[in-house]
């Protein structure tokens, strides 16, 4: 049986690559026959990644049917994942973000989870001398994952070891950082093609606050005002999206990446409250600046408050 291998909803490049990595791996190296999947659409910036290192688009799948043997990659929350998963066989999550809970196994499996910031950086401690053997392509990826969620090492939640791992497998790929990372930026920053309310589930986790179920989006960017223009028909939007979510509702930070601070858009009185206990600011108009915020899982997810 084929052990299928996939990340979170909405999959950005971390939860487009590294499925595709773990996968070369189990196949080729640990001679389990393995098939990197996607749960949805991946975002520009893993589409360009894929075009950039001449890698193929995973398939993607709605849900998993009885007894498929998995392995989680970016991601341990129930949430992001297909609706039957319990009813999958998980072999294994690999994972950098908090342990979430609820997810139930047939027998023991293995779990890695550490406090890094990507999950290609894992994957590249977990594979060892074995890289060695990877394919441009697989390298390449494994790069631009780091790239992606360091935002190129400007992310609070990058560490020393994201950063020489990258910098080891620039160096063996001859590749520029910067240009790299420009290149992929740009990529991610082009959301000329995307409706309000897919922006808003783009880049998104669920999370509850004082008992206020929400839709926490997040979109990188370096060109912030492109996104910024649209903030009335984004705010107008996320009523909809929030009734269609279960959700009660969403919070959207636009991150700009060069000036290394978020915009929150305040549509109401709710978000202007959770905001200000939150972050400790005062809001006066329909948006609000938080300087040096970059990180959903290291500065917005933890301070958020009510």
């Amino acid at each position: 049986m084929t052990t299928l291998v996939f990340g979170h909803k909405s999959p950005d490049t971390d939860s487009t690559g590294s499925p595709i990595i773990w996968a070369w791996y189990l196949n080729e190296v640990k001679g389990v026959p393995a098939k990197a999947v996607l749960l949805g659409e991946p975002n520009t910036e893993a589409a360009f990644v894929l075009t950039h290192w001449d890698l193929a688009k995973p398939e993607i799948i709605a849900d998993v049917e009885a007894g498929t043997k998995v392995v989680i990659v970016d991601t341990n929350n129930p949430a992001e994942l297909p609706a039957s998963i319990h009813e999958a066989s998980i072999e294994g999550i690999i994972d950098h973000h908090m342990l979430v809970g609820g997810l139930k196994t047939r027998g023991p499996i293995e779990i890695t989870i550490r406090p890094l910031a990507c999950t290609a950086t894992l994957m590249h401690d977990l594979m060892g001398a074995d890289l060695a053997h990877a394919p441009r392509g697989i390298k390449g990826a494994m790069l631009s994952c780091i790239l992606s969620d360091t935002l190129e090492f400007r992310s609070p939640t990058t560490t020393a070891h994201d950063r020489a791992v990258a910098e080891k497998l620039a160096a063996d790929l001859g590749v520029e950082i910067a240009e790299l990372a420009s290149a992929m930026f740009e990529a991610k920053s082009d959301v000329s093609a995307f409706s309000d309310a897919a922006l808003l589930r783009m880049d998104s986790k669920e999370y509850t606050v004082a008992g206020k179920e929400l839709r926490v989006s997040v979109l990188e960017t370096t060109a912030p005002q492109v996104v910024l223009d649209r903030k009335d028909s984004l705010m107008a939007s996320m009523v909809d999206v929030a009734k269609e979510d279960g959700a009660d509702q969403v919070l959207l930070f636009v991150v700009d990446i060069l000036r290394e601070e978020a915009t929150l858009l305040v549509p109401n009185d709710l978000v202007k409250a959770m905001a200000e206990a939150s972050f400790g600011v005062a809001v006066t108009g329909d948006t609000v600046v938080l300087p040096g915020v970059m990180s959903r899982k290291k500065q917005i997810l933890p301070a958020l408050t009510l």
